[in-house]
């Protein structure tokens, strides 16, 4: 896993208070809320300190292309349809395992591939790099590597469905805890397009150690 534990214990921080919620319509938050409240200040700092100790690892293979493999809804996920169908990928962050039945069974071993559109490495790295005028450079917050320094998250290495979600989230002011503040300005003027790009930059990365 590999975050910082000060930030672990912000989150959870944020959830307990509902400064953290989701912009996905029906999506089940409540367990999180109610696992937030429930846990002691001590709990949520041994779980915090347990899961910062965990090395990041690479679970994400990034593929950009115009077609990708169809899909189906599965729970809150996606998965291949066997038939060696294909479909368009337009604007969207296609993200399935690569072995559905490891991902099923919760193995840790389970790997991803994230299908982006074509050219999205490359001009999110562009994004990251020096901002294109819509934002600024991720490695002033999250490292020259993107790994994380301090109590600032890594995104290398991460889920690009989850990063676009947390970018749009932060924009539309889902995530409105503590440091929510420093992330607005950051993605306000990033429209979807330029948010596919980052996550699948920083997806594409290795994740790597934090300079804390």
């Amino acid at each position: 896993m590999g975050l910082p534990a000060k930030y672990i214990e912000r989150q959870m921080a944020d959830f307990k208070s509902g400064a953290r919620k989701t912009a996905v319509p029906g999506r089940n938050t409540e367990l999180m809320l109610a696992l937030a409240k429930a846990a002691s200040e001590a709990e949520v700092k041994a779980a915090a300190a347990y899961f910062s100790a965990i090395k990041p690892r690479a679970v994400i293979r990034v593929v950009e292309g115009e077609s990708v493999p169809r899909t189906y809804v599965t729970g809150w996920h996606l998965a291949l349809i066997d038939k060696g169908e294909r479909e368009a990928i337009g604007q969207r962050i296609i993200e399935v395992p690569e072995v559905f039945e490891q991902f099923e069974k919760r193995d840790t071993h389970a790997r991803f591939i994230a299908y982006v559109p074509p050219g999205s490495v490359k001009r999110g790295e562009a994004l990251a790099a020096n901002g294109g005028g819509k934002t600024v450079a991720c490695a002033g917050c999250h490292g020259p590597t993107l790994s994380g320094t301090d109590d600032v998250p890594g995104i290398a290495g991460r889920s690009p469905t989850y990063l676009v979600r947390q970018l749009y989230e932060f924009k539309h002011g889902v995530r409105a805890g503590v440091q929510s503040a420093l992330m607005k300005p950051t993605v306000e003027h990033l429209e979807l397009e330029d948010m596919i790009a980052l996550a699948a930059y920083a997806g594409s990365l290795p994740p790597g150690p934090r300079t804390d």
